[in-house]
C-alpha cells in the first residue's frame, strides 16, 4: 500500500498551493452543504455531515467558510446537486476512480471523457475498474499520537479492521458503513484525527516509472481542475527512488 501513503504525500504538498487550497475548499463547501441539505444540518445528528466538516477542518478550512456551507442548505440555496462516479484506465493502464457532483451531467460526462483522452487514458463504463478497490473508512493520526500497540489497541477497540503504522503516522482502516462509530471511538481513545474520510482502496496496484508519473499526474491535476470533480483515486503504486525524482522535477 506504499502507493496510497505517497499519493497522500503529493496531495500534501500540492496543496499548499494557494490556488490548488482555494479550489479544495470550494470542493468541501458543496460537500457539506449537500450532506446538510440530505440529512440534518447539526453534524452531531447526521455522520454524512460529521465527516465532510471533519475533513475541511484538517486542510485547515476556515469555520466561517464551513458555517457558510450549512446555512446555505438550511436556506435550501446551492443548486441540486448529483454525485456520480466515473471509471477508466490512465497511463500505462493506471486504474483511476473520479468521484463528482454535478448540476449538469451533459457537461460533466463531456469534461471528464475529454480530459481523459487529451491526457492518454481511457474513459471506461462503470465497474470496469471498481473491482479493482474496495470502498473503505480510513482513519489517519500523527506518530506522535502513540506507539503502534497503543494504536492498534485503540483500533481493535473501535471495531476497525486493520492498521498500517510507520514513521510518517497511522493510518486505520474499517468498514465503509462503521466509519462514523469507529472515527468516534477513536477520538475518544486517542483524541482529535489528522483526517477521517471514506476512500477508494487499492487491491491491486501497477507499478510506474518516473515517465509514467509524470503522464499520470498531469491527468489527475486535469481532472482535479474541473470543478465539478470532487475526488480522484488512482492505483498507482511507485517506488521511493521514483517518488524522489518526481518531487524534484515537480519542485
Amino acid at each position: 500500500m506504499a502507493g496510497h501513503s505517497k499519493w497522500a504525500n503529493i496531495q500534501h504538498r500540492k496543496g499548499r498551493q494557494d490556488k490548488i487550497r482555494a479550489k479544495l475548499f470550494s470542493k468541501f463547501s458543496k460537500e457539506i452543504t449537500v450532506a446538510a441539505k440530505m440529512g440534518d444540518p447539526d453534524p452531531d445528528k447526521n455522520p454524512r455531515l460529521r465527516l465532510a466538516v471533519k475533513e475541511a477542518k484538517s486542510a485547515s478550512m476556515p469555520k466561517d467558510n464551513i458555517d457558510r456551507a450549512i446555512k446555505k442548505s438550511v436556506a435550501g440555496e446551492g443548486e441540486d446537486y448529483k454525485e456520480i462516479r466515473y471509471e477508466g484506465y490512465g497511463p500505462n493502464g493506471v486504474a483511476v476512480i473520479v468521484e463528482t457532483m454535478t448540476d449538469n451531467l451533459n457537461r460533466t460526462a463531456s469534461t471528464v471523457r475529454s480530459t481523459f483522452s487529451k491526457n492518454g487514458g481511457n474513459l471506461g463504463e462503470t465497474g470496469s475498474v471498481g473491482f479493482m478497490f474496495d470502498r473503505k473508512g480510513e482513519v489517519t493520526y500523527p506518530a506522535s499520537v502513540g506507539d503502534n500497540d497503543t494504536v492498534m489497541m485503540a483500533a481493535i477497540e473501535a471495531g476497525a479492521e486493520d492498521v498500517e503504522s510507520s514513521e510518517d503516522g497511522h493510518v486505520i482502516w474499517c468498514a465503509d458503513s462503521d466509519l462514523n462509530d469507529v472515527a468516534t471511538a477513536l477520538e475518544a481513545e486517542l483524541g482529535e484525527s489528522e483526517s477521517t474520510k471514506l476512500v477508494w482502496k487499492p487491491t491491486t496496484t501497477s507499478e510506474l516509472d518516473l515517465e509514467g508519473l509524470e503522464k499520470l499526474m498531469r491527468l489527475v491535476d486535469a481532472l482535479e481542475d474541473d470543478d465539478d470533480v470532487q475526488r480522484v483515486t488512482t492505483n498507482f503504486e511507485a517506488s521511493d527512488e521514483v517518488m524522489q525524482q518526481f518531487e524534484d522535477s515537480d519542485g
